[in-house]
């Protein structure tokens, strides 16, 4: 597992956001309507937005049930990081990232399958032999642009952790 410990200031994260049901397994359906209701000009005026890392569109869940309890509720962000100085479009919604750690792990493979293993492989076999730990925040993954391999393109999962 190609991992990498990151350390961020504040930042916002601004998009489209929604209220959808955790899934384990497989595509989240609610999540996959709500991108694709997006028009294609508003992912253009995301990315053009986004000014801070992690870079690109992001898909991000916030929220979570502390259990991760399959169905519970959570809140799914399309949309980008800014900085904190950065102006921000009344009709986006924003999310407020506190200053901290994240561990940066590369995803490569078919989404969403690979990226549900690498993080249950994280759970299970990174998190227990390295001195960290989950911390509060949301979780990002980012997404390939429209020029990339959707087949098996190259992501990165960003949780948030502090020294366990």
């Amino acid at each position: 597992m190609e991992t990498r410990i990151v350390a961020r200031p504040e930042f916002r994260l601004v998009g489209h956001a929604a209220r959808v049901p955790l899934i384990h397994r497989g595509v989240n359906p609610y999540i996959q309507r709500h991108v694709a209701a997006l028009p294609a000009e508003e992912h253009l005026r995301l990315e053009a937005l986004g000014d801070a890392e992690p870079v690109g569109l992001l898909a991000v869940r916030a929220d979570l049930d502390a259990d991760y309890d399959e169905g519970s509720e959570l809140t799914y962000l399309h949309g980008v990081a800014v900085s904190r100085s950065s102006p921000v479009p009344a009709d986006l919604d924003v999310i407020e990232v506190s200053a901290g750690r994240w561990v940066v792990i590369r995803v490569v493979g078919p989404h969403p399958q690979i990226l549900q293993r690498t993080w249950a492989t994280a759970a299970a076999e990174w998190f227990p032999f390295n001195p960290w730990r989950l911390r509060p925040g949301p979780e990002i993954v980012t997404v390939p642009g429209p020029t990339g391999d959707l087949g098996s393109p190259t992501r990165e999962l960003w949780l948030p952790v502090e020294p366990a």
